[in-house]
């Protein structure tokens, strides 16, 4: 009995519920940029409840799933985050510190989850995953903004153990600094 409840909510969580609070998640966060775009106070007050406003939201979704039973819901929410943000990003002024921070933070969080997934995505999913941040990085890159990057650069790679520098790392090898510029070098 307590295994077809304990079936029953992971059911709930994941699915149509996970899809429903999704959905949710976008809406309130839409509403966030109206709220920046429409905002009549100095643009760094406004950026600032904006950044506060946008992380207080990631706390609440984030808090919904067990991410060590399934992470994959909290990916979810960063990319969804993510996007919302680049949305909002031409509203926010760079005289705000949180700006910046708040996505390096965020690109963080998502890089440290992807690296702890107990099973790599799927090739479909990595390659939804690879369009939405390459596509979040270029549009961030045209305002000035490269705080995606290390994300994506990760992102290039066919899966995130895939990356030769992290692999490497990992391997407790010596880096070979030549062959690290060469590679990014081929890339772009």
């Amino acid at each position: 009995m307590a295994d077809e409840e304990a079936e029953q909510e992971r059911l709930s969580r994941g699915g149509g519920g996970c899809i429903a609070e999704l959905q949710r998640l976008g809406e309130r966060l839409q509403e966030l940029e109206r709220q920046l775009r429409e905002s009549r106070v100095p643009a760094v007050e406004a950026a600032t409840e904006y950044c506060q406003q946008l992380c207080q939201t990631l706390l609440e979704y984030a808090e919904k799933w067990k991410t060590s039973e399934d992470p994959l819901p909290l990916l979810e929410v960063y990319t969804v985050a993510i996007q919302s943000y680049v949305k909002a990003r031409p509203y926010l002024t760079s005289e705000c510190e949180n700006v910046a921070l708040v996505l390096e933070r965020l690109a963080l969080s998502c890089v440290e989850l992807l690296l702890c997934l107990p099973v790599e995505l799927s090739d479909k999913q990595w390659e939804q995953f690879q369009t939405l941040v390459q596509v979040a990085h270029e549009k961030l890159m045209e305002n000035g903004s490269c705080e995606l990057h290390f994300l994506a650069t990760l992102a290039q790679e066919t899966g995130v153990w895939k990356n030769p520098v992290l692999c490497t790392i990992l391997s407790q090898e010596p880096l070979d600094k030549d062959k690290d510029r060469k590679m990014e070098a081929q890339k772009d």
